[in-house]
């Protein structure tokens, strides 16, 4: 087992653990979480050995074999078989020892060095590394790639299937599905739910915290605080621990005041002065409670649309991809036989394996991609909103958040006090980037601050479309869900890429599926989704063809396309199904919950429509008291000097008067509106 006993560790001037005690047993899958900077990379690194304790112990079995997740990107042109396969350490030890028997020319030495081989599991090991490599997206063809072909993202994984391979008695894995897709991720569950050794497990992914761990570990407060659940649990009982915690603390301070008081008002009479100075030792030897404090909550809205055009987007037999490989060359087309239509309130999640088309769409929409064929028709006075999968391909390292600020300011035709300095920098304020931080290069910038600055960007811009290709990657779960918040609260319509499952049932209302080379609607939920990506995963195992989605027959075999030739054709639909595509009014297995999802974002359109008048007015209720209040304080500063001749101060105080009519007036106003306003909520 890991023992930690009155432990400290310090990185430079900052105490990552005080005095901090845990245990932890063989067998336990463990979730370590706390805010980002609190030190649960620094824990991985002590447990690791590259770091050592300041003071206390931690202990650890010898023998323990550890496998982790390596950060540093490889470079190197072994295939990726041979680069997973060379994380099994005791089969590369075996190898090692092999090699030296033979070079000694020892037969018993050979003998022994074999079997150590066998043991190893030489035999089978390059079937089990294909088999990580396959279940965590590679294709077939890629197994045999050497790594430096592959992109960083795919080079990552090869690093999370190498960790895997090792047969270790402790893994520790930070943030291993950042990478993934949600097949993959998927895949990844089941493959450590069946693991039998002790791992522990960074990750901002709730869904994916409670479907694999029984224990959670947080690390607040330089302090580790062990709790018997997973994340929703520890969630729940945390709050609870909290709750009593408060009320203990605000005990204690009635009775210090009861105490103090008692102490104040008898300590000068000689009869009341023993019994008061009894009360001051009491006061002295009671040990203080600290009040409750706990993290700032992170939210922010988008805001509202200028105009909400009915349809978003229309796409007719559209076609995407890239162009050639050579100058005049053939482009490469990904998905193609496009046909769909977005309209206003949609929340779409767009679901499929990588490599299939999901971010070459959503570029092809954002413009980043022109359209290779078909027709691809906007809405009059579409504003897009585009996230990016990586954050740098919509930010320049060499920029500051201020700067790119001001020259978003400037492109949008901000004008008056919008585009002042201070106004941009209460802007930024509001996703957390404060002080000096605005003038902090993108390149020094970590991936959660460059995550929050597109999407401060994103909302100055003030969208009625928003594309969103894996927004969470570098998001802790706070501001995970005040993302969940803020987009549903959007008015506008959602297109969403993304492996946090949480993220998609909170948002999404309807799901389409890119595959074989096309795009087709949905019929289910995430939970049927995932049970037909288990479907096709036994079906693969075993040989056999892949299980239909839902509502389609099963596609005839097609061929599989050349890396540099076009993607697969869509599978073909049933004539129901078809019918069902263009008309909509087919009732297929599932099409009930389809149905109940459009209405429900018709709905919600129907609800922006009614409110949006509303909302215009409180918003121009709004800058009208900011500037009044402005107004009000210059005022009264002028008059404090007590400088101005008396006629002027006479006006001073009539336009006092006047402003102070007009603030009454507005907020009365205001209180009417909010209420109208929650009312008409209330109703939808």
């Amino acid at each position: 087992m890991i023992q930690i006993k009155n432990l400290t560790l310090r990185r430079g001037v900052k105490v990552v653990l005080q005095d901090a005690t845990l245990s932890l047993n063989p067998g336990e899958k463990v979730g370590l979480v706390g805010r980002n900077g609190a030190g649960k990379s620094s824990l991985f690194s002590l447990i690791a050995g590259r770091l050592q304790a300041d003071a206390g112990d931690f202990e650890m079995p010898a023998k323990w074999t550890l496998g982790e997740v390596a950060q540093t990107m490889p470079e190197t042109d072994q295939s990726a078989t041979d680069f997973v396969l060379d994380g099994d350490l005791p089969l590369v030890a075996a190898r090692q020892r092999v090699a030296a028997a033979e070079a000694s020319g020892d037969g018993h030495a050979i003998g022994d060095a074999y079997v150590a081989m066998e043991h190893a599991g030489a035999f089978d090991a390059p079937a089990r590394a294909q088999s990580l490599l396959l279940g965590l997206g590679f294709r077939t063809d890629q197994l045999d790639a050497p790594v430096n072909s592959f992109s960083g993202g795919w080079r990552m994984r090869l690093q999370l299937a190498r960790a895997l391979m090792c047969p270790a008695d402790l893994l520790l894995l930070d943030e291993p599905t950042n990478h993934l897709d949600l097949d993959a991720l998927v895949w990844l569950e089941g493959w450590l739910k069946r693991y039998d050794g002790l791992m522990i497990v960074i990750s901002h992914d709730r869904e994916f915290l409670d479907a694999i761990t029984k224990v959670t570990v947080h690390l607040d407060n330089a302090t580790l605080t062990r709790y018997g659940a997973h994340y929703s649990g520890f969630e729940a009982m945390r709050a609870e621990r909290l709750e009593q915690q408060q009320a203990a603390f605000a005990r204690q301070q009635e009775k210090i005041a009861h105490l103090q008081r008692f102490i104040d008002r008898f300590k000068a009479k000689a009869t009341k002065a023993r019994q008061a100075q009894s009360r001051v030792k009491a006061l002295d030897r009671m040990a203080r409670l600290a009040p409750v404090l706990v993290d700032a909550e992170f939210d922010f809205e988008f805001r509202q649309p200028q105009n909400l055009p009915n349809p978003m987007l229309n796409m007719r037999d559209l076609a995407c991809g890239y162009p050639g490989p050579t100058p005049g060359g053939p482009p490469i087309t990904i998905v193609r036989h496009i046909t769909r239509t977005v309209m206003a309130g949609q929340r779409i999640g767009i679901l499929g394996a990588n490599g299939q088309g999901k971010s070459t769409l959503v570029k092809t929409i954002a413009h980043a991609l022109q359209p290779l064929a078909g027709d691809f028709t906007e809405g009059k006075g579409l504003t897009v909103g585009y996230f990016a999968q990586q954050e740098l391909d919509l930010l320049s390292e060499d920029d500051t958040p201020m700067q790119r600020m001001v020259r978003l300011a400037r492109e949008t035709g901000a004008t008056g006090n919008e585009a002042r300095e201070q106004e941009l920098r209460n802007f930024l304020g509001q996703f957390r980037f404060a002080g000096d931080m605005v003038h902090q290069t993108v390149g020094t910038l970590s991936g959660g601050e460059r995550a929050r600055l597109v999407m401060a960007t994103i909302v100055w811009q003030k969208p009625n479309l928003l594309l969103l290709d894996e927004p969470t990657n570098h998001l802790d779960l706070n501001t995970r869900e005040a993302l969940s918040v803020a987009l549903n609260e959007f008015e506008g319509s959602v297109m969403l890429v993304s492996h946090d499952r949480s993220l998609l049932r909170e948002v999404c209302d309807e799901f389409w599926l890119v595959t074989a080379g096309g795009v087709l609607p949905f019929d289910g939920d995430l939970d049927d989704y995932q049970k037909w990506l288990l479907e096709v995963s036994r079906a693969n195992s075993r040989g056999l063809p892949p299980p239909p989605l839902p509502g389609f027959m099963t596609p005839a075999p097609v061929a599989e396309a050349p890396r540099t030739a076009t993607a697969r054709p869509v599978p073909a639909a049933s004539p129901k199904a078809a019918a069902r595509d263009t008309a909509g009014t087919a009732a297929q297995p599932g099409s009930f919950r389809r149905d109940d999802r459009r209405q429900s974002a018709q709905a919600r359109a129907q609800l922006a429509n009614r409110t949006r008048p509303l909302r215009q007015e409180i918003e121009q209720i709004d800058r009208r008291l900011e500037k009044l209040n402005a107004e009000r304080a210059t005022l009264e500063a002028d008059l404090a000097r007590g400088t101005l001749p008396g006629p002027e101060i006479a006006e001073l105080g009539r336009r006092l008067n006047h402003i102070a009519a007009e603030v009454a007036m507005l907020e009365e106003r205001w209180l009417e509106l909010q209420s109208e306003l929650e009312a008409i909520t209330a109703e939808g």
